[in-house]
């Protein structure tokens, strides 16, 4: 497989300056002292790096296009799966990272990624001269393998622990909300066993999800059992497979099913109202994210409403910071989520009134030092 080709931000690290430098220097501005530019040109030779002539002739080097890479959604030919996948919460962060672009005069391309490693890492790398900067969303690699591509493009994170090296992580409070819903199941329905429907185990979101909901139902005196907890892969189809295997074992269910993610909700539902389990009478079950299914389904889905819409905004926010700045930037941008009480936890629908409780976050602002 060929090596990936050498960029401006190469060039910068090689020459110990900033990515304006070496821009300035590409197009023989007076603002550079001779011997820097000189040093940038010595770079350049080393590394064997060739100006995208395309890129210098769009404002001094750029090219106006940000890159959004998401995890491949399982569709088939079917008709009704492919509507289906179009309910999956990625389409509602590229709405919202594609409308931030536009606003600020760029183009958004969209790239599928989640690869094995070294497939999916050549991807990503030879799209580093085709864009300005990228943002990844969960799960399409690890932290590590994103600080590292770092090095060479700017890049913000969705979901994440927030700690990656020159990152800036966008992600929503999921320790908050998790504990809230916990409480909720305590407070005002007198639960005290849980179990956890999970998505994948290489999924930030998911993991912190679970391990907030854990800990605050057991720091209340309740108890979520092994067995209880359910590994899924975000889908509906996922949560019916581990549903059904949980069925079929001889021991008796939780008073409530709280899922990692809407979809996986659905999916849990609707095995439990086959096999003759009401919700919510005899199994509580909550979601996360509100996408718009969870206010039709019956029961309407008890959820922790985030906006996919406000996150893609905001990581085009952090990332157009980085590049005016002409530095990465490291930090980590918390956003709010609403607890929406519903049927499926043996609430009232009417509880939630479906207005608007967001308040867009300028997340450049927000990014912590």
């Amino acid at each position: 497989m060929a090596e990936p080709q050498p960029t401006i931000y190469d060039v910068a690290q090689a020459a110990g300056v900033s990515i304006a430098t070496v821009s300035r220097a590409l197009n023989s501005l007076d603002s550079v002292r001779p011997s820097t530019r000189a040093k940038v040109l010595r770079a350049m030779q080393k590394l064997n790096f060739v100006p995208n002539a395309n890129a210098q002739g769009l404002s001094k080097g750029k090219t106006w296009i940000i890159g959004l890479v998401f995890v491949h959604a399982p569709v088939t030919g079917d008709v009704l799966e492919v509507e289906g996948a179009s309910l999956l919460y990625s389409d509602h962060v590229i709405r919202g990272a594609e409308a931030g672009a536009a606003a600020n005069g760029y183009s958004l391309l969209l790239r599928g990624g989640g690869e094995s490693r070294p497939a999916g890492l050549a991807s990503l790398h030879s799209l580093t001269g085709t864009v300005d900067g990228l943002v990844l969303l969960d799960q399409v690699m690890p932290e590590a393998d994103a600080s590292e591509l770092a090095k060479r493009i700017p890049v913000v994170l969705l979901a994440g622990s927030g700690n990656a090296e020159g990152i800036t992580t966008i992600r929503v409070d999921n320790d908050c909300s998790m504990r809230q819903l916990a409480d909720h199941f305590f407070d005002v329905h007198s639960m005290n066993r849980a179990g956890f429907i999970a998505g994948l185990d290489v999924s930030p979101d998911s993991v912190a999800r679970e391990q907030a909901f854990r800990s605050r139902f057991t720091e209340r005196g309740g108890e979520v059992c092994d067995v209880d907890v359910l590994r899924s892969d975000w889908t509906s189809a996922g949560a019916e497979h581990a549903m059904e295997a949980r069925l079929a074992l001889d021991e008796p269910l939780p008073q409530v099913f709280a899922c990692a993610n809407d979809q996986m909700a659905v999916g849990a539902i609707h095995v439990l109202q086959f096999h003759g389990v009401r919700v919510p009478e005899d199994v509580a079950v909550s979601g996360f994210d509100d996408i718009s299914l969870t206010r039709y389904v019956k029961p309407s889905l008890t959820t922790i409403r985030q906006s996919g819409a406000i996150l893609g905004a905001a990581a085009v926010d952090a990332l157009l910071a980085q590049l005016s700045d002409d530095a990465p930037a490291q930090g980590d941008v918390v956003l709010p989520t609403t607890l929406v009480v519903r049927d499926s936890c043996g609430c009232a629908a009417g509880d939630d009134d479906g207005r608007e409780l967001w308040t867009r976050v300028d997340a450049a602002a927000e990014v912590a030092s």
